[in-house]
């Protein structure tokens, strides 16, 4: 089979979906049955994509800008991918809106839906597109992917999908080793895209609460990419009595992000919503605890490794902090419970799901018909 794969998301940064799509592509590769190829599809003016990203992998790098392609895409279902790529026998989209084709079987993915309740916390094409458009397009797609069972059920009861149309490709946990102490003065990290659904301003009130209730409180970081909706934000913690105890870190590169989390007394990640919520997974792999919402898929993956609070809870949050700073075997417990659970999600194991699913959608592609 050929098989084309949207690269797009990964081309400038691999935070979130840029993270997923480069680990699933190599997945892939190492999974591909004798006979078939992957060729990864990237768009953009400026930004090339290196040939040798995936290695194994074919790369069409087309020169065009993204936002111009992605309208005629969404809106006008035209140009064909097949006019970049050549011949395909499916084309897999990392987001919720078929990639035009000719004959092609088309599989989307679906990480979250918070673009229907939240249209306000999204921009460009995200708003003006994913709402007006998902439904039909599900409706229309050979098959589904997703990456939790929380998002499959979702996608399943507010899109009508066929259950069987839908198949869960979760993130796989990074080949790291777990660290084997942790140091002093730990401080306590946030990893994810400063933006209004991570709810960045609830952990800010937290933890100028901890710092009241625990004066000698490590520091906090915030590590990852900031919109302009993280404006006020960065200038609350600027000022008193955030001030020198909260850094900005800005987007971490991939080779950067194993030894933050290894510095780390733990991670909180206290989001409205996570269609999975790869930073979890991430620091349950290095033996970090983790704090999260009772919210979307974080319960999912974190199972008995973390700590639940109530994503508008400023006490709750700040207490669960100040209890596994001030218990250490309560912390080296739940991180155990989480090295546990993260071995539980591998890469090649999506890669076969992933594998499987297209097999379905170039069937059905066939018997239905384009």
């Amino acid at each position: 089979m050929r098989i084309l794969l949207d690269y797009r998301p990964a081309l400038r940064q691999r935070s979130g979906v840029g993270e997923y799509v480069h680990e699933l592509a190599a997945a892939l590769i190492r999974r591909l049955p004798a006979g078939d190829t992957l060729t990864l599809f990237s768009s953009s003016w400026k930004d090339r994509l290196r040939p040798d990203v995936v290695p194994g992998a074919r790369v069409v790098d087309a020169r065009v800008p993204v936002r111009t392609l992605n309208y005629a895409w969404h809106r006008l279902e035209w140009p064909a991918v097949d006019a970049f790529a050549g011949p395909i026998e499916l084309a897999h989209a990392m987001h919720p809106l078929l990639i035009p084709a000719r004959r092609a079987a088309g599989v989307i993915t679906i990480h979250d839906l918070d673009f229907l309740d939240h249209p306000e916390r999204t921009h460009a094409e995200i708003r003006r597109d994913y709402a007006a458009l998902a439904a039909s397009h599900a409706a229309r797609a050979d098959h589904v992917v997703t990456v939790s069972a929380f998002t499959a059920a979702e996608i399943a009861r507010r899109l009508d999908v066929p259950r069987d149309r839908i198949t869960i490709a979760s993130p796989g946990a990074p080949a790291w080793a777990p660290r084997t102490g942790v140091p002093a003065d730990a401080p306590i990290l946030f990893m994810g895209t400063l933006e209004p659904r991570k709810n960045v301003g609830l952990l800010l009130r937290a933890y100028a609460r901890l710092v009241a209730l625990v004066p000698s409180a490590p520091r906090l970081l915030l590590a990852g990419g900031a919109t302009p909706a993280a404006a006020s934000w960065l200038r609350e913690i600027a000022e008193p009595p955030l001030a020198g105890r909260v850094e900005h870190l800005g987007y971490v590169e991939p080779d950067r992000r194993r030894p933050l989390y290894a510095s780390a007394s733990m991670l909180v990640l206290p989001s409205h919503l996570e269609g999975f919520g790869l930073p979890v997974l991430e620091a349950m792999t290095m033996g970090v605890p983790v704090i999260v919402s009772r919210r979307g898929a974080l319960p999912e993956v974190a199972g008995d490794a973390g700590v639940m609070i109530e994503p508008d809870d400023v006490e709750g949050l700040a207490r669960a902090m100040q209890r596994y700073l001030d218990d250490p075997a309560a912390a080296a417990a739940a991180a155990e419970r989480g090295r546990e659970r993260a071995r539980t999600y591998s890469w090649d194991a999506s890669a076969v799901a992933l594998l499987e699913a297209y097999r379905h959608a170039a069937s059905r592609r066939r018997i239905v018909g384009p």
